[in-house]
């Protein structure tokens, strides 16, 4: 599963975490919809069972980040202006 909080320095701007969020968050949305999708099914390339399956989900999240760095579907842009639209405690 992809991380959806990580730890951040103080000095990054909240609007930089909120940012950071929403790409997370498209990132492990678009990671389930290859899973589910069977696109770039790599059962074959790390074999069969469970070992095979673990490391094909690396493989599909790494995919879901580059997507997502890459525009993504800009589920993360209506993210970040929800969250950006909430009030800060």
């Amino acid at each position: 599963m992809i991380p959806l909080l990580t730890k951040q320095p103080s000095a990054v701007s909240p609007t930089s975490q909120l940012r950071t969020v929403a790409n997370e968050m498209e990132a492990a949305f678009l990671a389930e919809m290859l899973k589910y999708s069977g696109l770039g099914d790599t059962s074959d390339a790390f074999g069969a069972g469970a070992g095979g399956e673990h490391f094909a989900s690396f493989l599909r999240e790494e995919q879901a980040r580059i997507m997502v760095e890459g525009g993504g579907i800009g589920l993360s842009e209506s993210i970040f202006r929800a969250l950006s639209e909430r009030p800060h405690d």
